[in-house]
């Protein structure tokens, strides 16, 4: 009996391998751009993803922008490089951006106790002398904030609208107001420090988180194809999500979300997905093409906007570019290495896409890889992508 069951339960693992889609391993260099892109069309006909965007920037310019695979597979729609994706936890740079200029402005300081700004933030803190959390906490995830993942999935809605971000966060931070770990001692990647930081910039500027950073950051920029709910521009080039009918995502989605509202159908071994917003913006909320990326990678790397105009002070970049990390953490970067390179890196990912933004500051390099797939290896392409002389 024991036997049969084993025997079982191998066919069942194999038939669910033999159906999963797989991507072809990474390789670790590319020799030119011949062999990068052969590996991209490889990448992009295994169907996961079925589609992305790849954008480079270089001494103050694009140097590479091109797209590989579909948009939307069922609907024959090849992807472009204006092709539009969510960006999910990349939202987080902008999100800093926009707190580093109210400190420019004078209206916060980066040490500033949260409770200054948002004096209803109450949170359950290991000891009677725990140090409260500050501005800076929450950019470094160092607060001691549990991540809401996997219950922020289902914080989702299907309509092209955004809500106030401090009535969201005063929804949900009673199910996660206790911190587990002192502020300060270490960091945990958590989204939910990201969601008070949308909160704190809603409280000193007087406007809408999503209001602030177009009229701050989007706009200047020229950042016209990309926004927190699909434009009619925006549409002409949307991608569509994706999953892998066989993925440890699968089984979640009943309990989380509405399944039939979510996936628009299933094309072999893929779901093809409708639209969805997830409800907290400050933290995974933007969406938009590669070329919008390379903005603002530019504009990070060359300090100023094509017209001249400063996103943030030089100083406001040189504080977020070498605060030293803790635990692989910076100010709103992940802070790595690659090739005896020091980077700047932000991923983004969840239903349907993933994507990455990484910075060389030295070498005043820039890579952006956005994709309709929920799986994907960001590192390993940005370090392909990388490898190459530009």
């Amino acid at each position: 009996m024991l036997i049969s069951l084993s025997i079982l339960l191998l066919i069942i693992i194999l038939s669910l391998y033999t159906f999963a889609p797989h991507p072809p391993a990474t390789p670790k260099q590319a020799a030119n751009i011949t062999e990068l892109e052969t590996y991209l069309n490889q990448l992009v006909a295994s169907g996961n993803p079925p589609g992305l965007s790849a954008v480079v920037v270089k001494d103050g310019e694009v140097v590479y922008n091109k797209a590989f695979g579909f948009a939307d597979g069922p609907r024959n729609i090849k992807a472009t490089p204006d092709t539009v994706y969510h960006w999910w936890s990349m939202t987080k740079i902008p999100t800093a951006f926009a707190i580093m200029q109210l400190q420019e402005q004078g209206n916060l300081n980066l040490d500033d106790e949260v409770r200054k700004h948002l004096p209803w933030f109450e949170v359950n803190y290991p000891s009677n002398t725990s140090p409260a959390i500050t501005i800076r906490n929450l950019l470094q995830h160092t607060s001691g904030l549990p991540d809401p993942i996997p219950a922020m999935i289902g914080w989702v809605h299907y309509n092209d609208e955004t809500f106030n971000q401090t009535d969201v966060l005063k929804k949900y931070l009673p199910e996660f107001n206790t911190l587990k770990f002192e502020p300060g001692t270490k960091a945990v990647y958590g989204n939910l420090n990201y969601m008070v930081l949308g909160a704190v910039i809603e409280a000193v500027s007087g406007q809408s988180y999503e209001t602030y950073i177009t009229e701050n950051i989007l706009q200047p920029l020229g950042m016209s194809q990309t926004s927190f709910v699909y434009s009619p521009a925006m549409a002409e080039h949307e991608a569509a999500g994706t999953l892998p009918v066989v993925h440890y995502f699968t089984p979640l989605l009943p309990t989380l979300l509405d399944t039939n509202t979510l996936i628009r159908e299933r094309d072999g071994k893929m779901l093809w997905m409708n639209r969805v917003y997830i409800d907290a913006t400050p933290s995974t909320g933007l969406i938009g093409s590669a070329p919008d990326v390379a903005k603002l990678m530019l504009a990070y790397l060359n300090r100023v906007t094509p017209n001249g105009q400063l996103i943030l002070l030089p100083e406001s970049i040189s504080t977020l570019t070498n605060t030293a990390p803790l635990d692989g953490r910076g100010l709103g970067w992940a802070v790595g290495e690659s090739n005896g390179k020091r980077y700047l890196e932000h991923g983004g990912g969840g239903p349907g896409f993933a994507a990455i933004m990484r910075l060389y500051p030295d070498d005043r390099l820039g890579i952006a890889i956005l994709s309709n797939g929920t799986d994907l290896d960001r590192d390993g392409l940005a370090d392909l992508i990388k490898s190459l002389k530009w």
